[in-house]
């Protein structure tokens, strides 16, 4: 998997404007309704993970959820953090 060059890491970032870049992740914090949907997002989030063979690291704090994704294979960020972070972005609606 190829690395992103930093035009188009913040190109990608247009894309999923709910994440940030800091460093070699990209990181964004959900506000669940409550914890129970909490916990159903960091369920459809691991079904999609598992789909992707990409697993993003995940720090639940009540009904917040604080996000980060790199590739670790790849030394940075790749364009499978992004397809992630997209599908991370559906995941999370109905349940905020």
């Amino acid at each position: 998997m190829d690395l992103l060059d930093d035009p188009a890491v913040n190109q990608r970032l247009t894309g999923v404007p709910e994440w940030r870049r800091e460093g070699d992740e990209i990181r964004r914090t959900i506000t669940a309704r409550d914890f129970p949907a909490a916990i159903r997002i960091v369920d459809e989030i691991a079904v999609e993970a598992e789909k992707l063979n990409h697993h993003p690291d995940i720090d639940i704090r009540w009904r917040t959820l604080h996000l980060a994704l790199t590739t670790h294979d790849a030394g940075g960020l790749t364009d499978m953090d992004f397809t992630l972070a997209a599908r991370i972005d559906e995941i999370a609606v109905p349940h905020t």
